[in-house]
């Protein structure tokens, strides 16, 4: 009996250690008993959220409070939304706007900041696998964490990659590939997305093209 209860203490320190390296970046198996559990019961809330109407705003932004980390005051994210772990892991500043057809791998914590919109068919991921085919077959995986700051835009199709972190204001272009860093307040674009140029004097007076913003009386 004590060999038993001995073994069951190993078999759950053992799960709960694979649970941990969620937030880690360390190797570990996405397949663990005790994950797959917990994250069934947030995909499930998830597909709750996605048979919501349009007109239930207020159902919808009741059910955010619930699935998400952090929501702030007036996010809104149209569905379908799609995530990992329901947006458990996804911190949203207040007035977050989210287009449709947002993927969040939210393995581990995913963090935008306030006032920033996200475009149509997003995909911000922090889950990946290792490049040695070995380990692949074993079924590994690991997780970085992904920041986006505060009043940026995302364009539609972008993609952003584990451990990216993109700073303030910067507005990155439809169907960027971010791989790495971005810093604040610049127009970033491409595949692999890099600084086009910064947002200056310019972005004053012109808000498309030569279309000039209209002066408030």
């Amino acid at each position: 009996m004590v060999m038993a209860y001995k073994n069951m203490d190993q078999e759950t320190k053992a799960m709960s250690e694979m649970k941990d390296k969620l937030h880690t970046g360390e190797l570990y198996l996405p397949g663990d008993e005790s994950i797959m559990k917990e994250q069934m019961v947030y995909q499930d809330r998830l597909c709750e959220y996605n048979l919501t109407k349009p007109s239930e705003s207020e159902k919808r932004a009741a059910m955010l409070k619930e699935m998400l980390a952090d929501c702030g005051e007036g996010v809104y994210i149209e569905a379908p939304f799609y995530a990992n772990f329901g947006g458990h892991h996804c911190h949203f500043g207040k007035m977050v706007y989210v287009n449709y057809h947002l993927t969040c791998v939210d393995d581990t914590h995913i963090y935008i900041g306030d006032y920033t919109m996200i475009g149509p068919n997003v995909t911000i991921a922090t889950a990946g696998h290792p490049i040695l085919p070995s380990l692949r077959e074993q079924l590994y995986q690991y997780n970085m964490p992904v920041h986006i700051g505060r009043n940026c835009w995302i364009g539609a199709g972008a993609v952003i990659l584990p451990g990216v972190t993109i700073g303030d204001h910067t507005v990155i272009g439809a169907g960027s590939v971010v791989t790495k860093d971005i810093p604040a307040d610049v127009v970033a674009v491409g595949n692999p997305c890099r600084v086009l140029r910064a947002i200056g004097e310019r972005d004053k007076k012109y808000y498309y093209k030569d279309r000039e913003i209209q002066k408030e009386n």
